[in-house]
């Protein structure tokens, strides 16, 4: 067991799902104590650009401001210092397979936590469908972390 857990969240711009997809394994992290650190970053390669503006209004009606988000992308020292890579489609982990060998193991497809396979990207899409889609991610977010060992603590007052 680990004494604590890396988490990368990855989606294609870094700019929807996998910024909510931190927020909330934070959130998770938090509420039960767990040493978890959290990023994210997108297969596209963008850089530094603010969260979509309706994933920020979306976040914030349930209590959560992503507005300070800043986009980026994969690079080999984020995969080897992730435990586990949660990706939102098929083709994102075939991308990682393909450029970092580091990934190998690490890769889950955050979908399959919800019952569901791939969790559609909402990009141009209304306010319902951001809203959907970041219910979709925060049961799957659940999902995980109800899969996840409890991280060890060298604390053995601390559970």
């Amino acid at each position: 067991m680990n004494d604590s857990y890396n988490l990368l969240c990855v989606c294609t711009g870094n700019i929807c799902r996998s910024p909510m997809a931190e927020a909330f394994a934070r959130q998770f992290a938090h509420k039960r104590d767990w040493p978890i650190s959290v990023r994210s970053g997108g297969t596209l390669g963008l850089i530094g650009r603010q969260a979509d503006p309706l994933a920020i209004r979306v976040m914030n009606e349930v209590g959560i401001d992503i507005s300070a988000h800043r986009s980026g992308g994969i690079d080999e020292e984020q995969v080897k210092w992730a435990d586990y890579i949660l990706v939102m489609e098929l083709n994102h982990q075939i991308q990682l397979h393909r450029k970092f060998e580091a990934s190998d193991g690490k890769v889950l497809m955050l979908g399959t936590f919800g019952g569901l396979h791939e969790i559609a990207d909402p990009i141009g899409g209304w306010r319902w469908k951001f809203r959907s889609i970041r219910d979709e991610i925060e049961r799957c977010i659940a999902g995980f972390f109800d899969h996840l060992p409890p991280p060890q603590t060298s604390d053995p007052t601390v559970q």
